[in-house]
């Protein structure tokens, strides 16, 4: 069993780069965690949006 972790500014960057390792791999997908986190800096609102996907690989 292996985990692949991502992180993201941008919610569509994510999908993006879900979306290529889950083309990419030889094995199962077990399970997907997914989680959003923001924090003000300043005046400014940061988001991050993290993955985690738990698989098999063949």
């Amino acid at each position: 069993m292996k985990v692949k972790l991502f992180d993201m500014e941008d919610e569509l960057d994510l999908e993006v780069a879900i979306n290529d390792f889950l083309d990419n791999i030889s094995g199962e997908v077990i399970d997907i965690k997914y989680q959003v986190s923001m924090g003000i800096f300043s005046e400014e609102q940061v988001y991050c949006f993290s993955a985690m996907i738990i698989y098999y690989e063949n």
